[in-house]
């Protein structure tokens, strides 16, 4: 009797998921289902985590930066712009916190974070149980506590527990676009020189941290503000070799100075964050055959060349977009970067980035966002969600 109820009760399991499926039946996300000001179209939303199947995983998010790009999809100014979809069952969702039974085609916000794999469909490799996971893709949406999707959404942080949560929630956007331009444009050499404006931001100091794990030097440009000297401290103790300020850039005192600390070493590589003005003078201290790699634009004007950097030095320009580059390259290459980023990070040769714990309700995310417009507060703004689950 006990063998023939033992076979009726596995029977009614789902054919094909491992018998460690997810109980969670619940997910709140923060979506958007029109683009505009974040404060006017972001909101708090339930809905019915979908069931697992043989060829999906479920995932638990454990933190989930707020990132500029995050804020510029949500306002429709983003070039990837995710697709507004009906999430969860027709019966169970809501935009305001109720059950209207209204069914939304909406998006979910965010496209950085780390989760953990908490359940995997029989057909699934490559992923198990436990696995610490970020998106394999911009726009999958990562302000939400579970999600469930085909293995191809996410990819596996190697090694994840030998670094702390906070890197391994932020290490698919500002570690990689630093990692990638210092390696793919000019083969790396001990001794060369790199210049980079905007050297305080997130990927101007992971591009310190790893050009001097790989023996590179670097000529950071900044802007002039009151505390410049403590500024030059804090990129100093990351392994800033030089630290200068944008005002400085067009001086004959400058030019004379970097001339002086290069000397028969290569200045081939400017990574320019910046525009405008900034980003000329900066070109100009490239020795000839050099490159200049332009990534983001915050002064928002145009880049000037003149022709002479062109014709006698043969300065070339180029761009870079770390999601594009995730869309043209194999999960395999991606593991291998990000492999090496977490052996750096454990060996404390990249260390966790300044940042402020947002708690995981409407009101703390949207006012987080709205912060992150504003420019207000130090360091990235991390969405911790295991306190709320």
């Amino acid at each position: 009797m006990t063998i023939l109820l033992r076979r009726l009760v596995l029977s009614s399991r789902p054919i094909g998921v491992r018998l460690y499926g997810s109980k969670v039946d619940k997910v709140e996300a923060v979506v958007y289902s029109s683009y505009g000001a974040p404060s006017q179209v972001l909101k708090w939303h339930s809905y019915g985590l979908p069931a697992l199947t043989r060829d999906t995983v479920h995932v638990k998010f454990l933190a989930s930066p707020i990132n500029p790009a995050d804020v510029n999809q949500i306002q429709g100014a983003y070039p990837i712009k995710p697709p507004f979809v009906a999430l969860g069952n027709e019966d169970n969702f809501s935009t305001d916190g109720g059950d209207n039974d209204k069914v939304v085609k909406a998006a979910v916000g965010g496209n950085e974070g780390v989760a953990e794999v908490i359940a995997v469909g029989d057909a699934v490799s490559g992923l198990k149980k436990g696995d610490r996971v970020i998106m394999a893709k911009t726009g999958h949406g990562t302000w939400r506590t579970y999600a469930a999707g085909p293995p191809e959404d996410f990819q596996v942080v190697p090694n994840a527990t030998s670094v702390s949560l906070i890197q391994q929630a932020t290490i698919s956007v500002n570690p990689c676009t630093a990692y990638r331009m210092l390696k793919d444009f000019i083969p790396p050499q001990q001794g060369d020189y790199v210049i980079q404006n905007g050297a305080n931001s997130a990927v101007g100091q992971a591009v310190i941290q790893i050009a001097k794990a790989w023996g590179l030097k670097t000529i950071n440009v900044v802007r002039n503000r009151p505390d410049i000297e403590e500024l030059r401290q804090e990129l100093t103790a990351l392994g800033a070799t030089h630290v200068i300020t944008d005002d400085q850039l067009g001086s004959f005192e400058t030019k004379s100075l970097v001339k002086s600390w290069v000397g028969k070493n290569r200045l081939l590589l400017g990574l320019n964050c910046v525009g405008g003005k900034s980003a000329t003078e900066m070109a100009r201290y490239l020795s000839a055959n050099g490159k200049l790699v332009t990534y983001g634009a915050m002064a928002r004007a145009p880049l000037t060349l003149p022709a002479s950097m062109l014709i006698f030095k043969n300065i070339s320009f180029y761009g870079f977009w770390v999601s594009k580059w995730a869309e043209t390259h194999s999960k395999e290459e991606r593991s291998e970067m990000l492999a090496d980023l977490v052996q750096l990070m454990a060996a404390k040769q990249l260390k966790e980035p300044r940042w402020t714990a947002v708690e995981w309700n409407e009101k703390a995310v949207k006012e987080a966002v709205e912060n992150g417009i504003q420019g207000y507060g130090k360091g990235k703004q991390i969405v911790l969600f295991d306190k709320a689950q």
